[in-house]
């Protein structure tokens, strides 16, 4: 457990948090202060969880106890309490399309139904137990399930949310800069990792994932409002993405190259992106959904939110 995203708040806190934040180092799953803190708030924001796609199939344990087992307290003790909760899921709890089973010339892979993902409505569709890459995916569904079935049979006050991607200064690390100096990040830390270090970027099955990607300015506005609104968003599933960004991971790594170039000075690279397997990249029991594109529909109708800022200039902010 490692606060480094946020020592420059908390140790100590700038003038305008003093008094404003008491910050707890400690590990849910362990810690018998939790409760307690639980029982002083008003409100739980869980998002302690392991999210990254590299340790899914490598610590498929610690990744179902880290998001189901480890997270159980902090649903009883909030249920238990009648302390609200807002949970932290992610989009992966969708798994793979519909049109994903379709043959790729197929007419209906093109009908919106087939890939747009709707938080009442979409199927979650997993891949074989043998590919562990669904072990997080599974949990995080799971614990969906129980929030829910708190509220329905105790009452349990709650807002599930489901990001798409989120990116943004801070938001993952760079091994040996900051953060764990060893292992393997989420795609945009990779991609920056090897534009740091003039390598190649590294795409897993050529890139032709699909993916929206939401900065993190507009994904905290969306938060805010749940937390600002809670008649308008207990007891709802919520999306919070943007489906205007959307990009094949191989198109992510030629726009980060371009922005690179030109906030860095230095020329791109002649070669600047390599092909490599699943398995060599992630090894033994990856899988990976093919396109997630969120429906936002609930989220605009119960708080009027939509995301802001295009795919380049949040690119170039993280970058800077």
């Amino acid at each position: 457990v490692y606060c480094d995203k946020i020592r420059h708040l908390v140790d100590p806190p700038p003038p305008h948090l003093a008094g404003r934040i008491s910050f707890h180092r400690l590990n849910i799953k362990n810690d018998s202060r939790l409760e307690g803190l639980i029982k002083m708030a008003d409100l739980t924001i869980n998002l302690a969880a392991i999210c990254t796609p590299a340790d899914y199939n490598t610590r498929p344990l610690d990744t179902i106890y880290s998001n189901f087992i480890d997270a159980l307290p902090v649903v009883k003790y909030c249920s238990e309490n009648s302390k609200r909760l807002i949970h932290f899921s992610t989009c992966e709890v969708y798994g793979k399309t519909i049109g994903s089973f379709l043959p790729k010339d197929h007419p209906l892979r093109k009908e919106a139904e087939f890939y747009v993902l709707t938080e009442d409505e979409s199927p979650c569709i997993f891949g074989p137990i043998v590919k562990q890459r669904w072990s997080y995916a599974c949990a995080k569904q799971l614990i969906e399930r129980l929030v829910f079935a708190e509220g329905a049979e105790n009452g349990l006050e709650f807002t599930i949310v489901r990001p798409f991607n989120w990116i943004g200064p801070r938001m993952d690390f760079i091994p040996g800069v900051d953060g764990p100096s060893e292992g393997v990040p989420r795609v945009l830390a990779c991609f920056s990792n090897n534009l740091l270090r003039r390598e190649p970027l590294k795409l897993v099955d050529g890139g032709e994932s699909q993916r929206t990607f939401v900065y993190i300015k507009d994904a905290i506005e969306a938060v805010l409002l749940m937390i600002e609104n809670p008649a308008r968003a207990n007891g709802h599933i919520f999306n919070v993405g943007n489906p205007d960004n959307e990009v094949t991971v191989r198109e992510l790594a030629e726009m980060m190259t371009e922005v690179y170039a030109k906030v860095s000075g230095e020329p791109p690279l002649e070669e600047p992106v390599v092909d490599v397997s699943a398995k060599e990249f992630y090894g033994e029991g990856y899988d990976d959904s093919d396109k997630r594109i969120p429906d936002m529909t609930l989220i605009n109708k119960q708080l009027g939110w939509n995301p802001k800022t295009p795919l380049k200039d949040l690119l170039e902010t993280t970058l800077t």
